[in-house]
């Protein structure tokens, strides 16, 4: 791992393939992203033939991006997952396809714990055909704030980095024209869920293999746990439940083709913005 990359690829890897064998029972994120992306799908009228998933967790299981009469190529960071899909085991920022291998390229739930984000969205560009579209969808800025709080809280003497960087939207709307999209849209949705308790949210983020990749990150102690868990009861409504919030960031660009809408150059208005204001009598 390069001292500049902030996740540790090596451990990402071993808790995905950890995740893998029981991710069946924890889709309910990636399915609500998923359907999100089918959502922003339908309204595009085309027909699409070639389809790259990125980080298709176990592909044709419960958490698998499905379109009919399409191929579908699958690929995933963890050798697990990549093994159930039929698929490629490679990270995002680095994809093994050739230029214009692909018509549509989605992507669901992992583009928060990849290292290079900028260069992973310029491959997908990359290997889209001229006026392919991209479709993703991860957990940005504001996500777990309930958690974040509570450990904070329980380790206030001593608090300790255990917290990805979030991107939020309008950053995620710059990556993407920086990446070279043409068209780029990026939108938010929050998802919230309410849990019986700290355990419970734990044994999500474990079995949607969504837990801490930061390198050299000390475990949690017992006592930290225990705090941090008094902190969530804390926080819990009348019906004992605490709320946890998701932030889901979609993206949707496509790769430049001359047949696409072009913006106005600059300078070539015929009216002016000043007499379009004055008041109409």
């Amino acid at each position: 791992m390069s001292d500049s990359e902030i996740f540790d690829r090596a451990l990402r890897r071993r808790r995905r393939d950890r995740a893998a064998p029981g991710h069946d029972a924890f889709t309910f994120l990636r399915d609500h992203m998923l359907e999100g992306i089918a959502e922003r799908l339908d309204a595009v009228k085309r027909d699409f033939a070639e389809v790259l998933d990125v980080g298709s967790f176990g592909g044709s299981s419960a958490a698998g991006f499905a379109l009919p009469g399409a191929r579908i190529a699958r690929l995933d960071a963890g050798y697990g997952f990549a093994r159930q899909a039929g698929g490629v085991q490679a990270d995002e920022d680095r994809l093994p396809f050739a230029d214009a291998s692909f018509d549509l390229i989605v992507s669901a739930g992992v583009l928060d714990q990849v290292n290079d984000v900028p260069g992973a969205l310029a491959l997908a560009r990359r290997v889209l055909r001229p006026d392919g579209l991209f479709l993703g969808a991860f957990l940005g800025a504001g996500t777990l704030a309930t958690l974040r709080a509570c450990l904070m809280a329980a380790e206030a003497e001593r608090p300790v980095a255990r917290f990805h960087p979030q991107i939020d939207v309008r950053s995620a709307g710059d990556l993407l024209g920086r990446a070279g999209f043409a068209l780029p849209v990026a939108d938010v949705e929050t998802l919230t869920v309410r849990y019986a308790s700290f355990a419970n949210l734990l044994r999500d983020l474990r079995g949607m293999a969504a837990t801490n990749l930061l390198p050299g990150t000390p475990p949690l102690t017992r006592e930290t746990l225990a705090r941090a868990a008094e902190a969530f009861a804390a926080r819990a409504d009348a019906d004992g439940r605490t709320t946890e919030r998701f932030e889901i960031v979609y993206l949707t660009g496509w790769a430049p083709d001359p047949s696409q809408p072009q913006p106005a150059r600059r300078g070539s208005a015929t009216a002016s913005l000043a007499e379009a204001l004055k008041p109409r009598n």
